[in-house]
């Protein structure tokens, strides 16, 4: 397994073939000291770009060489200075988007289902334009990559633009049929891009390791996803670019992609970017305490950090990027002792509905709510092993077959606790509760919208096209909850808002209903509604909301796609306080706002517990990303954590800081006495 760097740069050289002079200013000596002096310890540089254009000499493709590049040996000459100074020089390959090859060789590119080349249109700038791996354009890339290998000190290869697109090429389209499959059919294409994913990154891997049997191997995106990673041997670790301030997730995007990854088993990279916004925004630098979050965050996720630049095409690395960069990696490097070789502790276990066609989603609400209770998990699909973990959560729309009801009742029967809700748990077909431990006979349907599907768990746009009125959103079909005493907890014994329709389900004899679920007058139509949204409670009880069976828990509404839409303080309340049914003793549980972050780690070789809290406030300061400028101390955070180790003491690292701390119940509990942005607290059993 290739163990990654902790403190790299993805060094973007993207430029078009008009730019004149390209590396004038390029000096090997000063690139690779600026690098060293910003504390970087690998730098991916360029062999081919987006355009399609080298940064090598090569002999066999000298047509391909940029052709105004004036240093013919950039990326050797980069490579040659960064080893001399101990930095890692991954090189960058293209695969799917070359603006050269798509121009020249448009019978190598993809094409969508109605015949036209996939990516972007002939006069819209871009280069998004994709090429189909089952084309002789695979033959050139092994010539090109083989180039590489042989004319080149090669670190390893970072294949870049690697998706799963269904892809109606007439080579495909012959796959297809030769495979049995339809290629009139989208759900056949998209069985047949994935299985050509997987055999392409086999086949490229295999190709590499002819020529070099030590470096390392990563297709960006690669097809990796839950439930479709069976060709994870093609790849030596996982890096995946979700820049926050780029991603339509913003700053959830880390812990959503890095949770599943960090299982596979492979060391983690999570990317960056030293830009305001995305890739190519050159000329702009992300604020430190932004830059610092997002490489702070990976760490506590257990990946390696790298930051994301451009170089100019003129060669020179721009000072104040390298100034920024190394504010951060001086502490990264700091840190780096109580992470090397870390593993996340977690006590949950989240399945991940997306190999199932769910959506990502629910997922967000998921890992939102669990960071804002400060509980420990993992996200996982159904063939992960599912034993080191307390409890699993079904979210909302995880629908459980033949082959995962019998590995989920196994995972019960061996003491294992179960949340789910919503359509979660139910068979394929929705037509039952897949799973008898969840103590639930579902009533049916429940109220069909005007298109003749069941509401449930469905949001109605207003329908409205005047401007004023776009985003507003009607609930048409929301009922409401009231909760029993016991989930009361800071929360008011009144009705609930859920702006969903629930699944109407009754409790088997010997459930407990914790919640009610209450209807309103009526649901919206146009022959009823009341006010601008949806009508009041009537008072009339219905179904059952919220129901605990043994040590498993089940909320009738998708409570994770509500609080990924909506955050609703009362759900999130609903939830933490039902959570005890399932996981009596939590692994850490802190007194702070819920904007902290709480990451538990295990260096088994040094006999510790590494325990991250961060507390930054991403802000919705711009229409179109969120901002992070400052940075707000907090003080007296109390945290209490399961006493799993005989821990012998506790302190703040780097700083070495002595805490005392309290054994109490099987918990040991100490106090943070002030925090500002990040913090590690080191616990010794040794």
């Amino acid at each position: 397994m290739t163990e990654l760097r902790f403190r790299q740069i993805h060094l973007d050289y993207h430029i078009a073939g008009d730019i004149p002079e390209l590396a004038r200013d390029f000096d090997a000596e000063h690139f690779a000291d600026t690098l060293a002096r910003a504390r970087v310890d690998s730098v991916t540089c360029f062999a081919r770009d987006h355009y399609g254009y080298l940064y090598y000499d090569s002999p066999q493709f000298p047509e391909r060489i940029h052709p105004h590049l004036l240093r013919r040996n950039l990326l050797a000459e980069q490579i040659a200075a960064c080893h001399a100074r101990d930095i890692r020089v991954p090189i960058y390959i293209t695969v799917q988007w070359d603006h050269y090859t798509a121009m020249r060789h448009p019978e190598w590119c993809a094409y969508t289902q109605r015949g036209k080349i996939l990516g972007t249109p002939p006069y819209e700038p871009g280069f998004y334009r994709y090429l189909c791996l089952n084309t002789p354009y695979r033959d050139w890339l092994k010539a090109h990559t083989r180039e590489v290998l042989e004319t080149l000190p090669v670190d390893g290869i970072f294949f870049d633009i690697l998706w799963v697109k269904d892809c109606s090429c007439r080579y495909c389209r012959a796959g297809m049929v030769a495979q049995g499959l339809n290629p009139t059919d989208a759900a056949h294409r998209l069985t047949y891009a994935r299985a050509l994913m997987q055999e392409f990154t086999r086949d490229m891997t295999a190709f590499v390791r002819d020529f070099n049997a030590d470096c390392s191997i990563y297709y960006n995106s690669g097809g990796i996803a839950p439930g479709y990673h069976a060709h994870l041997d093609a790849f030596t670790h996982q890096e995946f670019d979700v820049l926050p301030s780029a991603s339509s997730g913003g700053y959830i995007s880390f812990p959503v992609r890095a949770r599943f990854d960090r299982t596979l088993g492979v060391d983690c990279m999570g990317m960056t970017g030293k830009f305001h916004r995305g890739w190519g925004d050159v000329h702009t630098l992300k604020n430190q305490p932004a830059l610092e979050y997002e490489c702070f965050q990976l760490l506590a996720l257990n990946c390696k950090c790298s930051i994301g630049d451009q170089m100019h095409p003129l060669g020179a690395l721009e000072p104040q990027t390298y100034d920024l960069i190394g504010n951060v990696y001086a502490q990264v490097a700091e840190k780096e002792a109580w992470c090397t070789g870390a593993v996340p502790l977690a006590d949950i276990g989240v399945l991940s509905g997306e190999e199932f066609g769910a959506g990502r989603n629910s997922m967000v609400g998921a890992v939102r709510l669990l960071t804002e209770c400060g509980q420990q998990f993992n996200i996982l699909d159904s063939t992960s092993d599912f034993t080191p973990y307390n409890v699993l959560i079904l979210p909302d729309r995880m629908p459980v077959d033949t082959a995962l009801q019998a590995k989920l009742e196994a995972y019960t029967a061996a003491g294992g606790a179960l949340l789910a809700s919503f359509e979660a748990g139910m068979t394929p077909g929705k037509e039952r509760f897949a799973l008898p431990g969840l103590g639930l006979i579902l009533r049916g349907d429940g109220p069909i919208a005007p298109d003749g599907k069941p509401a449930r768990g469905r949001l109605f746009p207003t329908g409205w096209s005047d401007e004023e009125f776009s985003d507003y959103c009607e609930v048409d079909y929301a009922d409401y909850l009231s909760p029993c005493p016991a989930l009361a907890r800071d929360l008011d014994l009144i009705e609930y808002a859920m702006y969903t329709k629930c699944v109407e389900v009754e409790a088997v004899d010997g459930a407990e209903v914790l919640a009610e679920v209450i209807l309103p007058y009526y649901y919206r139509t146009w022959e009823h509604f009341c006010s601008h949204q949806q009508a009041p409670s009537s008072g009339q009880r219905d179904s059952a909301g919220i129901v605990a069976h043994g040590r498993h828990l089940y909320f009738a509404h998708a409570i994770f796609d509500l609080y990924a839409d909506f955050a609703p303080r009362w759900i999130k309340l609903l939830f933490r306080n039902a959570l005890p049914r399932v996981l009596p003793q939590p692994l850490l549980s802190f007194e702070g706002p819920s904007a902290l972050e709480t990451f538990v780690n295990l260096q088994s070789k040094e006999q510790r517990w590494v325990v991250h809290l961060l507390y930054y406030l991403p802000e919705r300061r711009a229409n179109k990303m969120e901002i992070i400028e400052d940075v707000l101390p907090i003080e007296n955070i109390r945290l209490s954590l399961r006493k799993d180790h005989p821990f012998t003491s506790a302190r703040l690292v780097p700083q070495g800081q002595i805490l005392p701390f309290e054994e109490r119940d099987g918990r040991i509990e100490f106090t943070i006495p002030r925090l500002c942005g990040h913090q590690m607290i080191e616990l010794n059993w040794q």
